[in-house]
């Protein structure tokens, strides 16, 4: 997830007899936001003549003037040293969000030796490196940031990680581009990623093909027939054709999608994402979502991506292709019964019978199509009320939501 006007990048000049840095995106874990991530890497003792520091701090006045940061000491910074990559700085009153502050203890430094030091899972650590993957093929260099918490006694809790920068020596020159927020009332935020818009499309193609030659396969619809007397042609043979090549596509989209659930650096594309109820609130969260569409409530809880309802909802239906697809196969090996392989996949068809298979997987289709027409109208629905993009977020990967905004499954915007 990013702003879109923070994907970009800013350049920052060091004094003439220092190195020129290029200070570029900043990624956040989703904790906090990615401007208050800028604002923790930003962090430097009063008079640091560091080339990164200083380019940080005036790339962050120069973008966020609003986020001011607070005096740092000296004696409050523990510097990086050759056996550890990463400088440590205390800071009493660090603006954590926009209205609340906290005394807090903040590591910066290679991002492989902070996350050698973070409590984070492991599936957030892999989306960092996945992140921080692509930068470094961008020729950029990540700052990992890290935070814990500092007790009234002075005790330091566990880190954790935040997110990163990505700098590297700037040879040119120039600004290539914006790391702030809008200036408006109004922020795009990234939520979708070109993969998952691409097999969204695949499958919507998909299953209108299946859904148009399965039924015919059911039940002929046009065409000459036997009973008509005319020859039949090949019709029939195209249609299944067509059916089996669609068929064998969207069975490589699923296991695409599988795979990315694994890979992805997205975490809203992981496996994580598709049980939303972690929480009591979650499950509350969830009757409110379910009391706005119901028009008991005018508001619901704000979401980035999925509400609760829609997650599940979206899950429900992975299982359900999932199913389609199963059957389908299972139909498809009647036709191969001297492969072992195909024979031991349509055992479900001899087992049941092959008319009540058949007609499992029509009704599959059909109640597929029931979710499809309920889809459409909510998706049109929410963007009406809302006005955010929604909709068109599934062509661009982004929506429009107010600056100030806090949705329940991303930091505040900025």
């Amino acid at each position: 997830m990013s702003i879109t006007e923070s994907a970009g990048s800013s350049s920052s000049s060091a004094p003439a007899t220092g190195p020129r840095i290029w200070v570029g995106s900043a990624f956040s874990l989703g904790h906090l936001s990615e401007a208050r991530v800028l604002a923790l890497a930003a962090l430097s003792p009063t008079g640091s003549t560091d080339p990164v520091e200083r380019a940080l701090g005036r790339s962050l006045h120069s973008e966020r003037p609003d986020i001011r940061l607070p005096e740092v000491d000296p004696s409050d910074v523990d510097p990086a040293r050759t056996d550890r990559r990463y400088s440590l700085t205390r800071v009493p009153d660090f603006p954590l969000t926009a209205g609340a502050s906290a005394y807090v203890m903040v590591m910066r430094g290679r991002l492989t030796d902070v996350l050698r030091q973070v409590t984070n899972g492991a599936e957030e650590k892999s989306v960092a490196r996945r992140n921080a993957a692509v930068a470094l093929r961008r020729g950029c260099r990540t700052l990992g940031v890290a935070v814990a918490r500092v007790a009234p006694d002075g005790t330091v809790g566990p880190y954790r990680l935040e997110g990163f920068v990505t700098v590297r020596p700037d040879v040119d020159g120039q600004d290539d581009g914006d790391m702030a927020a809008h200036p408006g009332s109004w922020v795009r935020v990234n939520v979708w990623t070109g993969s998952l818009r691409l097999q969204h499309w695949i499958n919507v193609a998909m299953v209108f093909i299946l859904s148009c030659t399965g039924y015919f396969i059911m039940d002929p619809f046009f065409g000459p027939t036997a009973d008509s007397g005319e020859p039949t042609g090949f019709l029939m043979g195209w249609m299944r054709f067509i059916h089996f090549t669609a068929a064998f596509i969207w069975l490589v989209v699923g296991a695409t999608r599988v795979v990315l659930a694994f890979t992805s650096r997205d975490p809203y594309l992981r496996w994580s994402a598709f049980w939303p109820l972690k929480r009591k609130e979650d499950v509350r969260n969830l009757g409110r979502v379910v009391q706005h569409y119901a028009l008991i409530k005018d508001e619901a809880p704000l979401y980035l991506a999925h509400n609760p309802l829609q997650q599940l909802t979206y899950t429900a239906v992975y299982l359900a292709c999932a199913v389609q697809m199963a059957t389908g196969l299972t139909l498809f090996g009647l036709y191969h019964q001297g492969n072992p392989l195909w024979r031991l996949a349509s055992m479900p068809v001899h087992w049941f019978g092959i008319p009540g298979v058949r007609m499992f997987h029509a009704a599959m289709m059909f109640l597929l199509w029931v979710f499809v027409i309920v889809h459409v109208y909510l998706a049109v629905r929410a963007d009406s009320l809302e006005r955010h993009g929604g909709l068109s977020s599934m062509i661009n990967g982004g929506v429009w939501l107010r600056r100030g905004a806090k949705p329940v499954d991303a930091p505040e915007i900025e």
